[in-house]
């Protein structure tokens, strides 16, 4: 009897001492997949730009044209979550999408491909810098069927610029391109 009672208390202690070590070691949070998403979470990269561009409050000379025709502002956007709101809007990280897309990384850069052909969001590039922050991010949006065609180039420089390209094509009323961008100042 207290043979087995110390084989359990041994039994117990190894576990409580796995439990216990593996519970102090934080894992290095990931970029591309970790518990909560699957892969870079565009949202919550674009809500905390959007945190800290709108405490910046940068100077932004932008630009924007529909068809050719353009108008070129110096301000200070006072919205920043509603202007990059297509970059937080290409967000993958859903869980029926966990086997529509496929990530290729390495050291300097992160490529994450769709694979279901019917999913808005083909492309979405993250370059990196040498200390492994955001470098630049390219996202390319796609869309099509009977009625509507559309496709996007959406492209961020953290601190310097970001790009909006949109080319859209609807039936019966024809196609439209649109460009915005935002260069700081």
């Amino acid at each position: 009897m207290n043979r087995r009672l110390n084989a359990r208390y041994w039994l117990a202690g190894c576990i409580y001492l796995a439990t216990f070590t593996f519970s102090c070691n934080k894992p290095e949070k990931q970029a591309v997949i970790d518990d909560e998403s699957i892969f870079f979470s565009l949202s919550e990269y674009f809500n905390a730009e959007a945190v800290r561009l709108q405490q910046l409050a940068p100077t932004i000379e932008k630009t924007v044209s529909k068809n050719g025709e353009t108008e070129r502002h110096v301000l200070q956007i006072t919205d920043w979550k509603r202007e990059l709101d297509l970059f937080i809007e290409s967000d993958i990280n859903k869980p029926a999408w966990r086997n529509s897309y496929r990530a290729d990384s390495s050291a300097s850069a992160v490529m994450i491909k769709r694979i279901d052909p019917d999913l808005r969001t083909e492309r979405i590039v993250i370059k990196k810098k040498p200390d492994g922050s955001v470098g630049h991010i390219i996202i390319i949006n796609q869309l099509k069927n009977a009625l509507y065609e559309t496709e996007e180039r959406l492209g961020n420089f953290p601190d310097s610029l970001y790009r909006i390209d949109k080319r859209q094509w609807i039936r019966f009323i024809g196609e439209n391109h649109f460009h915005v961008s935002g260069v700081r100042q």
